[in-house]
């Protein structure tokens, strides 16, 4: 039980203390502000350093594609198109229930917009029993708990291109004679990040059970030519900024093995840390704009083939937001400026977030109630099939059955 009596001692201590980093956020700002504009006449030779170095420093930094005074202002979303999304929600394993097992629940949403067609909010349960599935990670020393994320973020891709590529056809077979003229825009959305920095960390047979399925996914998508979004809400990411850590090195070259061995986070350079991209953006972008666009250096999508990750900063009216797709979304750009137009609407659609990865949410999120329900039909089936002493663990049941 939290005692607010003791706790409100505190409230001035932390009060004063985030005060005082308000201060110096905006000094950051300031300097970050003013260390873009002299990158902006130098920008051929910092990408030509940040090339040249790339395996010599000690941080990821984003490559600009585009001129840094790029302000692009996005169009208005076409009154007829689709919006798809998916996303993930589990039971995790635990050694105080019946059984030994886990759950992943995929949420998938399927809006139309413009064409008299029904939505599609459901979810796709599906129940991790057997050894293989269970205790596999386990040779690679990762936990069956940490394994069970690893195998949602797969799920959620290879379902989203599944559903994807069925609505596209589902649609298409349904387009009078009016619309066939023009094929109904599609936009696939996942909430996050679509860079997998997780995966740096693991074993390579261990990656290999994951990876390639999700590209297999993309690749689904890409031969659709349905655009993959991923949509980052108050991203802490900081890849753009440390692209102008090269305009403030000291040394002759940015080789932070030789200069700065073991002390990238207290380099000379990094003189705006913990400023994030999105605050710097927010400086410069007005509503309705995006950012240049950036390739991503993160060392994981060397593994990713013609999937390589692109970015860009939106100002969707409520905040900045940060906008992943693959390679082949950013190089044609009437597929990437149509994406975004779709990802803009459905922000605004959702009151300041995508309603259609809302939605998905609400589809996937795992209740109480439904962890009960979901162990009460296992028990039944237990049951059925002859099984006796079933029941959790003491602890289990004692928390479960608590007075306090």
């Amino acid at each position: 039980m939290l005692d607010l009596t003791k706790l409100a001692q505190q409230m001035q201590g932390i009060s004063q203390h985030l005060a005082d980093e308000a201060t110096a956020s905006r000094q950051r700002l300031e300097l970050a502000q003013k260390l873009l504009t002299q990158a902006q006449s130098r920008q051929a030779e910092l990408v030509l350093q940040r090339q040249t170095w790339s395996d010599r420093l000690g941080f990821a930094a984003a490559e600009p594609v585009e001129p840094l005074t790029t302000r692009v202002n996005l169009g208005v979303a076409p009154a007829i198109h689709t919006a798809i999304a998916t996303d993930g929600s589990q039971i995790a394993p635990s050694h105080h229930e019946i059984a030994y097992c886990y759950l992943i629940n995929v949420g998938r949403v399927v809006l139309h917009y413009g064409q008299s067609l029904h939505p599609l909010l459901d979810s796709l349960p599906e129940v991790f029993y057997r050894p293989e599935d269970l205790y596999v990670s386990r040779q690679w020393g990762i936990r069956t708990e940490e394994w069970m994320g690893h195998r949602r973020t797969v799920s959620e891709a290879t379902v989203l291109a599944d559903l994807a590529c069925q609505v596209k056809h589902e649609v298409g077979s349904k387009q009078d004679e009016r619309q066939a003229a023009e094929q109904v825009p599609l936009l696939a959305m996942v909430d996050g990040s679509l860079i997998y920095w997780f995966l740096e960390a693991l074993p390579n047979e261990a990656r290999d059970r994951l990876l390639p399925e999700i590209l297999q996914a993309w690749e689904q998508l890409r031969l659709a030519k349905i655009p993959l979004i991923g949509y980052l809400s108050a991203s802490r990411s900081g890849e753009a900024l440390n692209f102008l850590r090269l305009q403030t090195c000291p040394h002759p070259a940015p080789d932070c093995a030789t200069y700065c061995p073991g002390q990238s986070d207290r380099a000379p350079c990094h003189v705006f840390d913990p400023l994030r991209d999105i605050a710097l953006w927010s400086a410069f972008l007005e509503p309705g704009q995006r950012s240049p666009l950036w390739r991503s250096s993160a060392r994981i999508l060397d593994l990713y083939g013609p999937h390589n990750i692109y970015f860009c900063y939106v100002h969707v009216g409520t905040e900045i937001a940060r906008v992943e797709f693959p390679a082949w979304v950013a190089e044609d750009t009437t597929l990437l400026e149509m994406a975004l137009s779709l990802t803009l609407a459905q922000v605004q659609k959702g009151y300041g977030y995508p309603v259609v990865l809302a939605e998905a949410h609400n589809q996937a999120v795992v209740r109480g109630g439904d962890r009960s329900r979901f162990f009460a039909l296992l028990e039944q089936q237990m049951i059925r099939a002859g099984l006796r002493n079933i029941g959790t663990s003491y602890k289990e049941a004692r928390k479960r059955g608590s007075i306090a």
